[in-house]
């Protein structure tokens, strides 16, 4: 597919938000189901992009962080994919599988970075030493702008690439590969959501599960239909269940003789996090 060059630009912003976004964390701009569907509205693609991001999204939610060790780059994983299918006309199922080594490069690519910025850190010290206010605040900047960059670059990169070669590459690949790509790319998927499950798994929500399940395989409903069933689950859960209670049933019994009310069971989750 040939872009015009506001794509390609549009393409690269994409990308570079993507990197800042995934050492900022504030607006998620560096998950899938963000950066693809970007990319697929940019390019012309957006059912392609919305699609991919989802199911990328799937995997990357069992990817966090564990002390010092990094996870595998959403963000490049993400923005490749997407270049792949929406620029590159790449098989879905290929280019999911070809996003997780594309994650392990931009890892590579993201621990380089932090190490350059462990210096611009000092620099960042010595600014504020002096009390440079635009020195602190130029050299964050500078170190943010190279984590947009070490995804814009390779995302540059790949929209370098004639399709011609692009194709050429693709018809060169044998079928034992094509197929254990696309097998891969959908095994891949259940492996993140399994991961995702287990993190999650208490005998709490097994049920919620295996309701939500048997939904979804004996009616027609749509996701937004089940989205909808399982807030009302969760709603419904959090409204009766005593171990979410105890503090409104406690506000209700002391005040029930001054004519004052119970707390919301939403707010009282939230305080025990604060």
């Amino acid at each position: 597919m040939d872009l015009n060059v506001l794509q390609i630009v549009l393409v690269i912003i994409v990308a570079f938000i993507a990197g800042c976004g995934s050492i900022l964390d504030q607006f998620e701009t560096h998950q899938p189901i963000i950066a693809c569907t970007l990319i697929g509205f940019v390019t012309g693609h957006p059912a392609e992009g919305i699609i991919l991001g989802g199911t990328l999204q799937l995997i990357v939610l069992g990817w966090m962080n564990i002390g010092a060790a990094p996870a595998p780059d959403a963000a490049l994983a993400g923005i490749a994919a997407a270049i792949f299918v929406c620029v590159e006309n790449m098989d879905m199922e290929q280019a999911i599988a070809l996003a997780i080594p594309m994650s392990m490069a931009g890892l590579a690519l993201t621990i380089l970075v932090r190490t350059i910025n462990s210096g611009t850190a000092h620099l960042v010290d010595a600014a504020a030493a002096k009390g440079s206010t635009f020195g602190v605040e130029a050299w964050s900047i500078f170190a943010l702008v190279l984590q947009g960059l070490r995804v814009a670059i390779p995302a540059a990169c790949i929209l370098a690439l004639p399709d011609e070669l692009v194709e050429a590459a693709l018809t060169a690949i044998p079928t034992w590969v094509t197929a254990g790509l696309t097998a891969a790319g959908g095994f891949i998927v259940v492996v993140g959501y399994a991961m995702v499950m287990n993190m999650m798994a208490t005998k709490k929500v097994w049920p919620f599960f295996f309701l939500g399940f048997a939904l979804a395989s004996l009616t027609e409903l749509g996701l937004i239909a089940m989205g909808v069933i399982g807030l009302c689950f969760a709603l419904i859960y959090l409204d009766l269940s005593p171990e979410f209670n105890g503090g409104s049933q406690t506000a209700v019994a002391a005040g029930s003789g001054g004519g004052g009310g119970g707390s919301d069971p939403l707010d009282d989750i939230l305080n025990d996090y604060e």
